[in-house]
């Protein structure tokens, strides 16, 4: 894969049709590409407090890592691994506060900062406690409100996030009722195409592409994420003091950050098989009034329109006659960009 697509958008061909197909190499991109991402710590937000404890997947469905997110007596958060040093049980199954871990298989003990803090029975042992009986940690990393975790990242948070962090909004509050999750019957990396470019806009999207200026439409590239602007067709749809109606970044592999003058929306791609994704949606909302206008209004009408669109390219990946196509330069830019990071971390 390192080599297939040309650095030349001109030149270039598009991913072959068997990488949307493939059950093999769906298996080496679970490890060599998601095993190697930073991923969003869903739900992070509900243990802010002294001794919360959150335990999580590390993406679902996909990688599957047993993870937990805690913060200690001082208020200092960490993730840490949350399956025992001793026999493998996972050591916290519930959400809440707590002073310490305690396994309920055989009673072993850890800090909620994952020192290992005893067990009974283990009188004799040599060489114990260790290190190694110390619950392992995983890298953190603060796009605030924002928490992200990784287990051997490829790259470094700030070489992803930092083109996003002049764009937070300063004061986000989750919405609960904005958040949901759909399963579409098609590969990830379709539905991530499908996001990274506003080609398919005019086409696709008849409401949304009544509210942007679609010839204005632009991508920027960065080293492992890009952003798409679109201009507002109507200033009153548009950021205050701006001609922007939305910013959509995206973070490699999986993750979307779409800011409206309202908040922000979500969106994290699991890929759960070689045809199957689930679509985890969450929303951030800075001001409500604004809510159900311009770019930002009907999300719904157009999530349902693209999973129709990337379900039936499904359909035709699979044909004998089709391998691969060409990117318009003008419009496609970033699919372009993608299917190289991909190609790359596949070497």
């Amino acid at each position: 894969m390192g080599n297939v697509i040309d650095e030349d958008i001109r030149r270039a061909r598009t991913l072959p049709a068997a990488f949307y197909r493939d059950p093999a190499l769906f298996e080496r991109i679970r490890e060599r590409v998601f095993a190697r991402s930073w991923q969003l710590v869903d739900g992070a937000e509900r243990a802010g407090g002294r001794g919360s404890v959150l335990p999580f997947t590390f993406l679902e469905g996909c990688v599957e890592e047993p993870l937990l997110f805690s913060r200690d007596g001082d208020g200092v958060a960490r993730v840490l691994s949350n399956v025992c040093t001793h026999r493998g049980n996972l050591v916290c199954t519930e959400a809440g506060t707590a002073q310490n871990l305690r396994c309920r298989y055989h009673g072993r003990r850890f800090a909620l900062d994952g020192r290992f803090l005893g067990m009974p029975e283990f009188e004799g042992v040599v060489d114990f406690p260790s290190a190694a009986d110390d619950l392992p940690r995983a890298q953190m990393a603060e796009l605030h409100p924002l928490l992200f975790t990784a287990l051997e990242p490829a790259f470094s948070f700030e070489a992803l996030a930092a083109p996003v962090r002049p764009r937070m909004p300063a004061a986000l509050k989750p919405d609960p009722s904005g958040s949901r999750s759909y399963e579409v019957a098609a590969n990830w990396a379709l539905y991530c195409d499908n996001y990274l470019e506003g080609f398919h806009v005019p086409f696709v999207h008849a409401g949304l592409a009544g509210t942007i200026d679609y010839g204005s439409y632009r991508t920027e590239l960065f080293p492992w994420s890009s952003l798409q602007i679109a201009e507002a067709a109507s200033p009153a749809d548009a950021f205050d003091g701006s001609t922007v109606a939305a910013y959509y970044f995206f973070l490699f592999p999986n993750t979307m950050l779409n800011f409206y003058p309202w908040g922000l929306s979500i969106n994290v791609v699991v890929p759960l098989a070689v045809d199957r994704t689930r679509i985890v949606y969450r929303s951030w909302v800075a001001d409500a009034s604004r809510r159900g206008k311009g770019a930002g209004g009907a999300l719904d009408r157009v999530e349902l329109e693209d999973e129709a669109i990337v379900e039936q390219v499904q359909k035709g990946v699979r044909s004998r006659l089709y391998d691969r196509g060409r990117y318009s330069p003008a419009r496609e830019t970033g699919v372009h960009h993608f299917h190289r990071l991909l190609a790359g971390m596949l070497v």
